[in-house]
């Protein structure tokens, strides 16, 4: 269940920090007029397929999936990503409603602010539309870049991958609970979820890992990395 968080901070966000530099404080004040944030538990869906945009969307904190919905109902991840990240550009200029869907993976917070006034500031203020769409292709290209990664690897390669860019890039730590399933793992990397618990036990039986329940150490980060790169 998500609820609405009052207080207006954009003067003190990273949020003006990586795209808003670009604003004076008239248009500060009136982003905080067309802004909210919302906290969003585990488990929750923040940006629905198929749903209208209605709101440009920020991920402050917390950690979030972008997934695809196919016509059998299973759900495919396109990726995993923490702040600060912009959780809707992937659809928002591109039509009227979401193409993707956004979910929390642990407890998130979200700025949302009115579509209407972010397109109003790209017609008024150039530099904040440049700023913006140089934040957008860099998100764009981060994702692109992972799929052909992971598509050129084999199966251990890819499964390495996914735990070096959780541990590297996500949780900045060797020790993290994995925060998706082996059948979402499977799903993301393109694989069945049966060669991806073999594939993690093999790398347990090797030393490279240890797991317990769904905490993972990266034991042999050298090792795990040779397996990415030659995979």
């Amino acid at each position: 269940m998500d609820n609405k968080i009052k207080t207006c901070l954009c003067e003190h966000c990273e949020f003006r920090e990586i795209v808003f530099a670009s604003l004076d404080e008239e248009n500060i004040r009136e982003l905080c007029e067309n802004k909210e944030e919302r906290s969003f538990s585990k488990g929750d869906v923040i940006s629905r397929q198929g749903d209208p945009i209605s709101q440009f969307k920020y991920l402050k904190s917390g950690l979030v999936k972008l997934y695809r919905t196919t016509e059998d109902g299973e759900q495919q991840i396109i990726t995993i990503t923490r702040p600060f990240e912009f959780v809707s550009t992937i659809s928002v200029f591109a039509g009227e409603h979401y193409k993707y869907s956004v979910a929390a993976l642990e407890d998130s917070v979200v700025c949302s602010v009115k579509i209407d006034f972010i397109k109003d500031l790209f017609l008024k203020n150039s530099r904040f539309a440049l700023n913006l769409f140089s934040r957008v292709s860099k998100i764009s290209e981060k994702i692109i870049g992972q799929t052909l990664d992971i598509r050129q690897k084999n199966l251990a390669g890819r499964v390495a991958y996914v735990l070096l860019y959780l541990m590297r890039d996500i949780f900045k730590s060797r020790v993290y609970d994995i925060p998706v399933s082996r059948k979402e793992i499977a799903d993301y990397i393109g694989m069945s979820t049966a060669n991806v618990i073999r594939t993690l036990s093999d790398f347990k039986r090797d030393g490279i890992i240890r797991t317990t329940g769904k905490t993972i150490e990266i034991f042999d980060v050298d090792k795990l990395d040779i397996i990415s790169k030659r995979g």
